[in-house]
């Protein structure tokens, strides 16, 4: 494979007016669950180093990364890991990928507030989401919905660029196993969300920053039995079945405005502002 030449990182750029001061430019691209918290960051990163700018945009994990091994971004945000065919493309293209922890996020499955569904296993959400599986009637799960006439369970996912898509694949579903198809396939961790709580024959999974009180939040049933709410808290401490890392990639080692940066999102005041944000910080924090 040819190698890809760079197409920028931490590109420099010449602001108008007097003195012709100089800002970098840090490009960010990549997961949509972190989208929320990549944007606030880069906001509030303007107050503390006003000669660096974050442009940030979402696509999905699999866009991220892609760019990353292209050279066409500093940062990628993915709630996924890299894959190691990935790797192996970015290391045949020059690069080195460097992974960061910077939150700790609950997959959180949304239903309808009417949807009188308390708690849900593992084994349940696979057999309703998975190839070959037999559940695709709330009935089934032996609950009448209100508002669902048809009983059908409308399935709410994501497109496969996704690495929300990919991380519930493999927890839900494992490694062997593929989704069903007809699926209804959001672009948007939002847009999962609006779906839901106007149609009370769905069922989807986001991240727990995109709940709002619109929707509910069954709890997951854990290997001991116990059923664990999705919370910051049981992020955190892993307790709650579908805790992921959330994670940012570089190209290579990090240096100069990109590791300050990265340096500066697991600072206190950095995770604060994830927690904030409706995700878990890297450590318990007691934030103002």
């Amino acid at each position: 494979m040819k190698r890809i030449g760079l197409v920028f990182l931490t590109a420099t750029l010449v602001a108008c007016g007097s003195g012709g001061a100089s800002r970098t430019l840090i490009q960010n691209k990549g997961s949509d669950t972190l989208l929320q918290v990549a944007q606030a960051w880069a906001e509030a990163y303007k107050e503390v180093n006003p000669d660096v700018s974050i442009a940030v945009s979402g696509g999905g994990s699999g866009t991220g990364i892609s760019a990353l091994i292209n050279g066409t971004v500093d940062i990628a945000n993915a709630s996924r890991e890299i894959t190691d065919e990935e790797m192996e493309l970015a290391r045949a293209n020059g690069g080195n990928p460097q992974e960061f922890v910077v939150g700790f996020d609950a997959l959180a499955v949304f239903i309808h507030p009417d949807n009188p569904l308390g708690e849900v296993s593992i084994a349940q959400l696979a057999e309703i989401y998975g190839e070959g599986g037999a559940t695709d009637r709330w009935s089934q799960l032996g609950i009448t919905v209100p508002g669902c006439a048809s009983d059908e369970i409308v399935r709410v996912s994501r497109q496969n660029s996704s690495g929300t898509y990919a991380y519930f694949r493999e927890a839900i579903l494992g490694e062997e196993r593929d989704y069903k198809l007809g699926s209804r396939d959001m672009s948007g961790s939002k847009d999962v969300v609006d779906l839901v709580v106007n149609t009370p024959c769905a069922v989807g999974y986001s991240g727990l920053a995109y709940a709002t009180d619109d929707v509910k939040m069954p709890c997951i049933i854990a290997e001991d039995g116990t059923c664990v709410a999705p919370s910051v808290e049981t992020a955190v401490s892993g307790t709650y079945p579908l805790a992921r890392s959330l994670l940012m990639y570089t190209r290579d080692a990090p240096e100069g405005a990109v590791k300050e940066y990265l340096d500066w999102i697991l600072s206190d005041d950095a995770q604060c502002i994830i927690q904030d944000v409706g995700y878990a910080p890297v450590r318990l924090l007691s934030c103002s």
